[in-house]
């Protein structure tokens, strides 16, 4: 029954969403990395709830499913060294949690965590990702590389790094390839916009494509949405809903083998 009424609150909120347009309430988003493959892919288009984590009131509190983020939650973010950009990530950290990475497993207040999301298309060597203890691969922004030292200046214990209040820490699900945490430090509570819960159009076209600011990227982007519209829209993936993965912990043993899947 709880799932049921979960899944109708979901729907309820999507329907009010696109009822009543994309300004408090939500907010249009393109996905322009790789860095949350496969559980989004480069070129999908979504609508944000911002009201998903927002204080409820008095009356809203009834309507609407408000809740403060919470572990598996993907998160659509200001990125704290520079908040003119937007960032889309998975929630693994919040506030007291301690966390550390060793030979690419996550472990949170000392528990394993099952991540069945997690990406891995190139070759990938476990051995190389570790964190606190064998952080990090090369950071070149300015702000990060600071936001980072101070994090790991502040926030290490006993080779873990400890969250702070009202912050959160945040990772790509394409761990090989995703700026998160690990390399510019927590997320503010305050910068989180909301979370996206609907891909309304997907369209395969690459990062240059999609970040191209100059006039000459952008006409070359719509010539090429013009010939190639019906052909690279990922049908498939129009009107689904995105959701988290709750929080779940696996017990001693091995892990899963997960080799990734290829890149539609």
């Amino acid at each position: 029954m709880g799932g049921k009424r979960h899944a109708v609150a979901e729907w309820a909120v999507t329907i009010l969403m696109l009822l009543f347009g994309t300004t408090t309430v939500a907010q249009a988003f393109v996905i322009p990395t790789g860095s949350m493959q496969d559980t989004l892919l480069i070129g999908d288009h979504l609508l944000v709830d911002k009201l998903a984590y927002a204080p409820a009131g008095s009356l809203t509190k009834h309507l609407l499913p408000y809740q403060e983020p919470r572990h598996g939650d993907i998160i659509v973010f200001r990125y704290p060294p520079e908040i003119s950009q937007t960032l889309v990530k998975r929630l693994i950290g919040v506030p007291g949690d301690r966390l550390k990475i060793d030979r690419g497993v996550v472990y949170r207040n000392g528990i394993r965590l099952n991540e069945p999301y997690v990406y891995h298309k190139y070759a990938y060597d476990p051995m190389l990702d570790s964190f606190p203890t064998a952080c990090c691969r090369p950071v070149k922004e300015a702000l990060a590389l600071q936001a980072q030292r101070e994090m790991l200046a502040r926030n290490v214990g006993d080779g873990e790094v400890i969250v702070p209040a009202n912050a959160y820490f945040a990772m790509g699900d394409n761990r090989d390839k995703s700026s998160d945490s690990r390399f510019w430090g927590f997320v503010p509570r305050e910068n989180i916009i909301g979370k996206p819960f609907l891909i309304y159009w997907s369209y395969r076209a690459s990062t240059e494509d999609l970040t191209g600011e100059s006039m000459g990227s952008m006409l070359t982007h719509f010539v090429d949405l013009g010939a190639h519209f019906f052909t690279r829209t990922r049908w498939e993936r129009t009107f689904q809903l995105v959701r988290g993965f709750p929080d779940s912990e696996l017990p001693s043993g091995p892990l899963p083998v997960n080799p990734g899947l290829p890149n539609p």
